[in-house]
């Protein structure tokens, strides 16, 4: 039985969250205060985190960095803050996905599931990766083994998101993908409107790859169709 961890202070949310997921067969520990949660996190042996924003004590944006600093584990952000500012920040915390209050309770079970299968593949893909060769283009290099990346031999962190997108457009290149298809590809879960995701991913991923962001000699906007990783 996976374990989930929400950190929410809204009694009625979290009780929520936690009837759903525990009818579908999830352990669930619930705890409102953001210090108690950070210490639960690292300490608990969960499977997958679920964070409010706003919290007393350690704010979620706190946690999300500080769990992924220890930890490789699913983390979902669940606010009602809906700016793309905090959207960007929060994955670029490490956070695995944004999901706007109010929601389904039936969607964010979906969403858990998704996240803890994925990551079940991600760490079978490491295991499988280690027969990769390393992926050159140009002053950019990619270690699947390692899970690394370069450029001009200086390395780069990327999430595990990131690290999952930039490698999947960069073993499918000069093909294009619009971003339904790499939200389901990723994320393992269709678009339902979340495709903003996708593009705070790519723009993160250029911050920290190309030269020039603003205009990318690596992953292509191809407009009205999607993006396109060239070599």
């Amino acid at each position: 039985m996976k374990k989930i961890l929400i950190i929410e202070d809204d009694p009625y949310i979290a009780e929520l969250q936690k009837d759903y997921l525990q009818l579908n067969d999830f352990e669930v520990d619930v705890t409102g205060d953001g210090d108690d949660g950070l210490a639960k996190a690292l300490g608990g042996g969960y499977d997958l985190l679920i964070v409010d924003l706003q919290l007393p004590g350690t704010d979620g944006f706190g946690i999300c960095r500080k769990v992924r600093e220890k930890l490789d584990i699913p983390v979902l952000i669940v606010s009602a803050k809906n700016e793309e500012i905090d959207k960007i920040r929060g994955f670029g915390l490490g956070a695995d996905d944004f999901v706007t209050k109010p929601f389904s309770p039936g969607e964010l079970v979906a969403r858990a599931k998704a996240h803890l299968s994925r990551y079940e593949r991600f760490l079978g893909g490491r295991r499988q990766a280690a027969g990769l060769e390393v992926i050159q283009i140009r002053e950019l290099s990619i270690h699947p083994e390692a899970h690394r990346v370069y450029v001009h031999g200086r390395e780069v962190t990327l999430t595990t998101k990131e690290f999952e997108v930039l490698l999947f457009l960069a073993t499918h290149p000069n093909r294009v993908y619009s971003k339904e298809a790499l939200f389901e590809h990723i994320w393992g879960l269709e678009s339902s409107g979340e495709i903003a995701t996708v593009t705070v991913h790519i723009s993160r991923i250029r911050e920290k790859i190309e030269g020039d962001p603003a205009n990318p000699q690596f992953i292509e906007t191809v407009w009205g169709a999607g993006y396109r990783f060239n070599v």
